[in-house]
């Protein structure tokens, strides 16, 4: 590799360089890759979420703690976020056919596993496995789609794309809530297996390979492990801040390690001869704002998602199915909000689709943290109907900001940045409110338990009653008498519903400001460089 940047090579590339011949046959036909590499992604958007249905009965029967369960969905999305970049090389040097089908055995197997896990601890490392192979399938299909479909399709097959990650993302409640009550939280895992097994062979008879022209000849393993390390000491510090308290040394120490790891992070990435994120593609402004868009979006969403399924099921009662179903109308208003928003961003740009979306989420938020524990299901369906229709613009519209503002050459490494970016902010949303609300728990709990005349708590009770209310559940001892037993369900969901509505209002304060950096988004500038690696 020269002295030039990649950026540079590429602004200095010829324009209207004549586009292959037409694909002939099922290999390598768009519209049949559109359809190959959506089952593969649908497996890992529906991944996302679908587990959060099933968190409240994978905490009942292995016995986990409220940080076990963060965990669960933490180590999947931390996993995704620190991989994401570098499986996005892979395939650039590889092939992005072979990183998407090792990516889609891989993952199928490791949800298997999951399947037969007996403990907490295997389920989160088999978790952790699913989010290493779940990183070579997202930037590899959209690095399949930019090679295949010609630019004046490209944009149609982003935005059904966008649409396939949305819907999933959405339908994962539902489908999580029927296979919870009606087989098992084990079946959450073992559906992925045969839809690995249907993308896998739809990959093998449709994909065609495509290498990227300038493919890196080497790893940034420095920066990998940087970066790991970095991302790994916030989460945990994010985590576990509740327990050891804000001010610890512990908790102190650990964020400013992440700090100084960012630190020697970037000064590292402008050193190295083939840094794992080219520190240059941060110069475009719409592509910085998309990835901040793109965190701040996830950290609303997956974070108040997180307990959303507690809500339901915990205080009001609900079976995972019940739950789902309360669920729909954000997912029907995702699956419809998906290809509308995709014809808005195509006819005016991405900007006002993204400001009036994320609008739409700071409204939801902010009506969703004024639930209580009578709320009824039509206030419930207005806000999370309201949620879903944000929420559609911004899962369309990032690949147009993030990987359209990029060179082409960096494509695959702004595809990886663009998931890694909502992976991150789930991660840092999940773990940030459940500190949160924790936090609230642990300060109010005590208060309303006396002032319900309840009988006093030991330290020791009063911490086992803050872990089971912190997921909704009251702690009521067996044998207690019917009046007292309705008390302590009285003060448990009230002082959840509490913590819920104060985690509810920091996610609105960030799609607030979510909103804001929205306004710097723009249509990419290499949108259409490259994009037809053949006609249909």
């Amino acid at each position: 590799m020269t002295s030039q940047t990649t950026a540079e090579k590429a602004a200095r590339e010829p324009q209207g360089t004549p586009a292959p011949a037409p694909a002939k046959g099922l290999r390598g036909h768009p519209w049949l890759t559109l359809f190959s590499v959506a089952i593969g992604v649908m497996m890992v958007a529906l991944d996302g979420t679908i587990v959060a249905i099933a968190n409240p009965a994978i905490q009942r029967e292995l016995g986990a703690s409220l940080a076990d369960v963060q965990w669960i969905t933490n180590g999947y999305m931390l996993a995704l976020a620190v991989s994401l970049i570098t499986a996005g090389k892979l395939g650039d040097r590889f092939g992005h056919r072979q990183t998407f089908l090792i990516g889609v055995v891989g993952f199928a197997a490791a949800s298997g596993a999951i399947g037969f896990s007996g403990s907490v601890a295997l389920v989160i490392t088999f978790r952790v496995l699913q989010g290493l192979f779940g990183a070579l399938l997202m930037p590899a299909a959209l690095g399949l789609l930019r090679a295949t479909f010609p630019a004046e399709k490209l944009n149609m097959a982003i935005g059904i794309w966008g649409m396939v990650i949305g819907a999933s993302t959405a339908g994962g409640p539902i489908l999580g809530g029927v296979l919870v009550e009606h087989v098992s939280w084990q079946s959450v895992f073992f559906v992925n297996v045969p839809v690995g097994a249907t993308a896998l062979l739809l990959g093998l008879v449709i994909l065609k390979d495509h290498r990227a022209e300038n493919a890196p000849s080497s790893f940034d393993i420095g920066g990998i492990v940087l970066l790991s390390q970095a991302m790994f000491c916030l989460i945990w510090a994010l985590i576990k801040g509740a327990e050891w308290g804000w001010g610890d040394f512990r908790t102190l120490g650990f964020l400013g390690a992440a700090v100084a790891l960012f630190v020697v992070f970037a000064l590292f990435q402008k050193n190295v001869r083939e840094p794992l994120i080219p520190l240059a593609m941060f110069r475009s402004v719409p592509l910085s704002a998309g990835v901040v868009l793109m965190v701040l979006m996830a950290f609303a969403f997956m974070g108040g998602l997180f307990f959303v399924t507690f809500y339901l099921q915990n205080v009001h009662g609900m079976k995972a199915v019940d739950a789902g179903l309360h669920l729909l109308p954000l997912t029907g208003m995702m699956i419809v909000g998906s290809p509308l928003a995709g014809f808005l961003i195509t006819k005016l740009g991405p900007r006002v689709p993204l400001v009036g979306g994320m609008v739409c989420t700071a409204v939801a938020t902010f009506g969703m943290s004024q639930l209580d524990t009578g709320t009824g299901t039509l206030t419930l369906s207005l806000w999370f109907g309201l949620l879903g229709l944000g929420l559609a613009p911004v899962m369309v519209g990032a690949t147009e900001v993030i990987v359209g503002n990029a060179p082409m050459e960096l494509s695959g490494v702004a595809g990886g940045l663009q998931q890694a970016a909502m992976q991150v902010g789930g991660s840092l949303g999940t773990a940030v409110l459940g500190a949160v609300m924790a936090s609230q728990v642990d300060s109010k709990l005590a208060d309303n338990w006396a002032a319900a005349e309840l009988p006093p708590l030991s330290p020791q009770q009063l911490d086992q009653a803050s872990s089971a209310v912190e997921v909704g559940i009251p702690p009521v001892a067996s044998g207690t008498p019917g009046p007292v037993a309705e008390k302590i369900t009285s003060v448990a969901h009230d002082t959840f519903v509490s913590g819920m509505s104060t985690a509810f209002m920091v996610a609105c304060v960030v799609a607030v400001i979510a909103a804001l950096v929205a306004t710097l988004t723009k249509r990419g500038a290499n949108a259409e460089a490259g994009a037809g690696a053949g006609h249909i």
